[in-house]
């Protein structure tokens, strides 16, 4: 198939070589791109090499692209030729593989050489020159440009010329933080941004009607040694409005306009006023003290933009407005007065709603099923935009491994969330003057789980938390208040009877409540695109029944009870630190490293269920299924699957690295190495095998393996090929299985060609 798709493609870049020649217009040749030459002065300390990638960036036109040397979309171009049709299969294709040829008419060297010159002037090249020719072969032309670079110039004194105005003082004043620094290479991009930067600092002071085109700056190159002085002033031409810094006046807030509306409302009459805040809500849909909290300055306040951007997104974040925008008019009280009205125009959204939703999945624990859920949404509760939800779900899972046949879950649940978007704490109140508005939520939730065979679970749940954000990178959530309690009803006898063999299941139907509170902490600034290097970093603390158990005075295993039901005692620490960096061709470095500890105590001899760590699966090591590997050198019998809801430790580390290189546009390809293992403080679940002693570093499994990704826009479809490189469940000194890989075996086949697919990326 290789050679034959070789075979096409040499064919193809013959057949252009030989075609395109009789299709181009009389007269005229292709363009083959261009050549830079450059000349450097001894004194020029930047290569060659770099100085000809910059000059290149202001050769125009591009050339088109080359295959082998021939142009072999423009052959496409002509082959398709034109269509009739606006749409249609023809135009699709030329379109796709096709692109218009590149002709030697559109070719001006002269003018190219000018601007190529004035980039390296921009650049602090002063003195430099650039030629430009063109020369002629085959039916290709070529440009070739020769460019003398001159040593760069660099800043010696940057001044601004002072009329002691209250503008040129402000600015002055700004100068401490200024982009232009002595000493620097000279670069009309630093001025451009510095302009910018005095821009939007003078927009934080008051000066609404200033913009960057009314800053200049007048450099001289004259004064020697190859130094430039820079003199900074305002324009002339410079409105007299820009010069003086405006006051707020007026705030008005609409929060029922619509564009819809056929008698559109937007006058003054009637507006409530609250808190220096005037509302024209006529319908009394809305709290005033919601805005006062959202707006985050008052009359008298000198505008500033920083504040005007933190209120129009808290009021975007309260999520009960589905178009937000504001408009400054200004408010002439006298003819020397610098005063602005603020108007706010808020569009709020449907305040309830109804959705259903039904979802189809595949576990990693080697169940499929089904679920279906009902939402139901109040977007202002108490006219203050509070958020009420409340979801109603069915579902249920069958396996296809052969050790859990018939061992199917049915689960019913509803779980009802309030979110305040404010802090709510009683008898205090905290300051809520920044970008991001905080948020307050109250969850309750049951769910009936009911394993067929085995046992039935009712599992109960309140937290009380709040979320914040200081910057758009960084996050907190804090619950003083996570509780939860499990029951198990309806053990079947079959199940008494492996508890028999095996005691440890019993954990599974124990009673146990958790009294519990927990700080999230998470940083990421992966939302940048363009960022070469990328983190994300997500770390916490939770804790469960310490002052309780302190009170009351907890010492042994499940000893000390609440509401006549043990309580779960320990202290949980997790670490999780991406790292991507973007290397050439757009290939992208990957990495992870997961610290987890947690720490059961007097009361408890390990995690509850629900948190403890799991390994292996489609998002950890992909050599390895879930509920396969672990804990430590313990290998889980088809028993443990069968009754262990989850196959967990008290301890985790997991690393993965992976390359993701893009083969075409939406697909790429990765390859990676995955590594790591669960642990357990104690042996009561797994024995000495899964418990944590000095050599766990032993006790690390290792996968590797290839991928395909297709970003399909809305998700990402992925599909991951992992084996197993070392198993710790072997004896020591055989756990090393490299030797072992046969990929004309089918029995070794079956049990470490190990297929994972999944949605989004796996860190």
């Amino acid at each position: 198939m290789i050679k034959n798709l070789f075979i096409i493609i040499i064919c193809v870049v013959i057949a252009s070589s030989c075609s395109v020649q009789k299709y181009l217009p009389p007269g005229e040749r292709l363009y083959r791109g261009a050549t830079v030459h450059v000349e450097k002065d001894p004194e020029v300390t930047t290569r060659a090499r770099s100085l000809k990638s910059t000059i290149l960036l202001a050769a125009t036109p591009k050339a088109n692209k080359f295959l082998l040397g021939q142009p072999w979309k423009v052959w496409w171009y002509y082959k398709l030729g034109e269509s009739e049709h606006v749409r249609g299969l023809r135009r699709f294709l030329r379109n796709r593989l096709g692109e218009p040829p590149v002709l030697s008419s559109r070719i001006n060297t002269n003018a190219t050489a000018e601007n190529m010159q004035a980039l390296l002037e921009n650049l602090g090249y002063f003195h430099s020159t650039v030629t430009g020719d063109t020369t002629n072969y085959s039916y290709f032309t070529k440009a070739i440009y020769e460019a003398k670079v001159k040593p760069l110039y660099h800043l010696n004194k940057i001044e601004w010329v002072n009329d002691s105005t209250e503008l040129m003082n402000t600015l002055t004043y700004a100068e401490g933080k200024s982009l232009l620094v002595p000493g620097n290479a000279y670069r009309l991009s630093d001025i451009s941004s510095e302009r910018d930067r005095l821009d939007l600092y003078l927009k934080t002071k008051g000066y609404y009607y200033f913009n960057p085109d009314y800053l200049m700056s007048y450099a001289d190159s004259t004064v020697g040694d190859r130094k430039v002085n820079l003199y900074l002033n305002i324009k002339t031409t410079t409105p007299e409005n820009a010069k003086h810094p405006y006051t707020i006046s007026n705030i008005i807030v609409f929060p029922n306009y619509t564009l819809t509306s056929a008698d559109l409302d937007t006058s003054r009459a009637g507006a409530e006023y609250f808190d220096g805040i005037m509302i024209k809500d006529s319908v009394h849909k809305f709290k005033p003290d919601l805005f006062a909290t959202t707006i985050t300055y008052r009359q008298g306040a000198i505008y500033n933009s920083e504040t005007q951007n933190s209120t129009l997104n808290r009021f975007i974040n309260l999520k009960t407005f589905k178009f937000v925008k504001n408009r400054f008019s200004p408010y002439f009280l006298t003819d020397s007065s610098h005063l602005l009205d603020v108007y706010y125009y808020l569009t709020p959204s449907k305040q309830k709603s109804l959705q259903g939703q039904i979802d189809a999945f595949s576990k990693e624990n080697q169940y499929v099923g089904g679920e279906a859920s009902i939402f139901w949404k109040n977007r202002n509760l108490f006219r203050g935009a509070e958020q009420l939800s409340i979801r109603g779900y069915g579902g249920y899972e069958v396996s296809y491994a052969d050790s859990l046949k018939n061992n199917n879950n049915f689960r019913l649940g509803a779980e009802a969330t309030l979110t305040i978007p404010r802090y709510a704490l009683p008898f205090f109140k905290i300051s809520e003057n920044n970008f991001y508005p905080p948020n307050t939520n109250l969850t309750t939730g049951y769910e009936y789980f009911r394993k067929q065979l085995f046992y039935t679970k009712n599992f109960f749940r309140f937290q009380y938390d709040f979320t914040w954000k200081p910057s758009l990178r960084k996050q907190y959530k804090f619950a003083p208040i996570s509780l939860s309690y499990l029951n198990a009803t309806q053990v079947s006898d079959s199940f008494y009877k492996q508890a028999a063999i095996t005691p440890s299941i019993l954990l599974n139907v124990f009673s146990e409540a958790v009294l519990g509170s927990f700080l999230n902490y998470t940083y990421n600034n992966s939302l940048n695109p363009l960022a070469i290097n990328r983190w994300y970093l997500n770390t916490g603390v939770d804790v469960s029944g310490n002052l309780y158990g302190l009170f009351i005075g907890a010492k042994n295993y499940r000893e000390k009870l609440i509401f006549g039901t043990p309580f779960a005692q320990y202290v949980k620490l997790d670490f999780d630190l991406h790292y991507t960096r973007t290397l050439r061709s757009k290939i992208d470095w990957a990495n992870r490293i997961q610290l987890g500890a947690g720490l059961p105590y007097n009361n408890s001899r390990l995690l509850p269920f629900a948190k403890q760590y799991s390994i292996g699966g489609s998002n950890s090591i992909r050599g390895f299924r879930s509920r396969s590997l672990g804990p430590g050198s313990y290998l889980p019998t088809a028993e443990d699957q069968r009754f262990f809801q989850i196959i967990g430790g008290d301890y985790k580390l997991l690393a993965n690295t992976e390359l993701r290189i893009p083969l075409v546009p939406r697909i790429s390809f990765a390859t990676f190495i995955d590594a790591g293992n669960i642990w357990t403080k104690d042996t009561l679940l797994f024995g000495h095998a899964g418990q944590l002693s000095k050599d766990w570093l032993k006790e690390i499994a290792v996968a590797s393996g290839v991928g395909i990704r297709f970003d399909a826009v809305v998700i990402l479809i992925r599909a991951d090929l992992g084996i197993p490189l070392r198993k710790p469940y072997l004896p020591e000194g055989q756990r090393w299985v490299l030797n072992k890989i046969d990929f004309t075996s089918g029995p070794w086949r079956r049990e470490n060609l190990i297929l994972n697919i999944a949605i989004g990326l796996p860190f």
